[in-house]
């Protein structure tokens, strides 16, 4: 088994005085052999969030999710996933097609 990865591009979505055209990098990662049944969302800084690949295929049909992750479609063409913690809410916009071709990704891996 072999770990995937993907960079993408995704909007963090928030009211601060921010240029809205301008996507952030992030990681998707699978590990198999760390945690078969979950993925890691890295973002800018030293974010890191684990949550289920379930629920990431879930969230994109139908909001799903509850305590720190939650994922729903937006729009036909668009997924947010929002990430709690202590220090605040991190919401993120990524396109659907970007985290429909990892998941296939990750069970091809699996």
């Amino acid at each position: 088994m072999s770990v995937v990865e993907q960079y993408a591009r995704a909007h963090i979505v928030t009211d601060a005085d921010i240029d809205e055209e301008s996507a952030v990098p992030v990681v998707l990662r699978y590990d198999p052999e760390d945690n078969p049944r979950s993925i890691r969302v890295g973002l800018p800084g030293t974010h890191e969030w684990t949550l289920s690949r379930t629920l990431l295929e879930q969230g994109l049909h139908a909001p799903a999710g509850s305590g720190e992750v939650r994922v729903w479609p937006c729009g036909r063409v668009q997924a947010i996933v929002e990430f709690h913690s202590a220090q605040g809410v991190s919401v993120v916009q990524f396109e659907s097609k970007t985290l429909l071709r990892f998941l296939r990704r990750t069970y091809l891996a699996a």
